[in-house]
C-alpha cells in the first residue's frame, strides 16, 4: 500500500508529539532557589524524580588579568603575578583562590585585537558577605591596573551552590 502525503505527516506528527512528551515528563517542573534567603540544602523536584540542590549559596567571581602593557613596557612576569596574589589578594581572601593561565583577546580602544598571556582568578565566598567582597575585589581591580598600567580587569560575577 503506498503511502499518501497525509499519512506520512500524520506518522511525522505522531513522532513529533511522542518525542514533545518524553522531553516534557524529562524537564523539571522547579529549580533551586540561589536567592541566598536560606542557605540550607535545597529540593528541586521534577515530573519524574527529585534532585537535592547540594550545597550553601555562594557568589563566583572570575577575575582577568592581562600581562601585556599599553604602554610598551615589559610583559607581567608570573613572579610578579604571584606576588600580587600573595599580596593584595590572599590577605582579602585567606580562605582560597584559584588561578589558572590563560590566553586572552579582546578590542582595544582603538579598535584593534590585542591577544595576550593571561591569569583567571577564580574566588568564591557566601553571597551573604557580596557587598563586602565588592569592595575588596574592586580594590584588587584597581590595584592591578595601577601598578602594572592596565586598562582594565575583566570581572564576571555569578551565583552558585557549594558543598565542600
Amino acid at each position: 500500500m503506498p503511502l499518501t502525503l497525509s499519512r506520512i505527516s500524520r506518522t511525522r506528527l505522531a513522532v513529533t508529539a511522542a518525542a514533545t512528551a518524553v522531553l516534557a515528563v524529562g524537564a523539571p517542573a522547579a529549580y533551586a532557589s540561589l536567592d541566598g534567603s536560606d542557605t540550607h540544602t535545597r529540593t528541586a523536584t521534577t515530573a519524574s524524580t527529585a534532585t537535592v540542590a547540594r550545597g550553601d549559596a555562594y557568589t563566583e567571581t572570575r577575575l582577568f588579568f592581562g600581562t601585556e602593557r599599553p604602554d610598551g613596557g615589559p610583559a607581567v612576569t608570573d613572579e610578579q603575578f604571584m606576588a600580587f596574589i600573595d599580596d593584595e589578594v590572599t590577605p582579602s581572601f585567606p580562605d582560597g583562590l584559584t588561578v589558572q593561565d590563560g590566553r586572552g583577546q579582546w578590542r582595544d580602544s582603538n579598535g584593534k585585537i590585542e591577544r595576550e598571556r593571561s591569569y583567571e582568578l577564580i574566588l568564591l565566598y557566601p553571597t551573604t558577605e557580596a557587598r563586602k567582597r565588592d569592595r575588596q575585589i574592586e580594590e584588587i581591580r584597581s590595584d592591578y591596573e595601577k601598578q602594572y598600567a592596565q586598562d582594565s580587569v575583566a570581572r564576571l560575577d555569578d551565583r552558585t551552590r557549594v558543598d565542600f
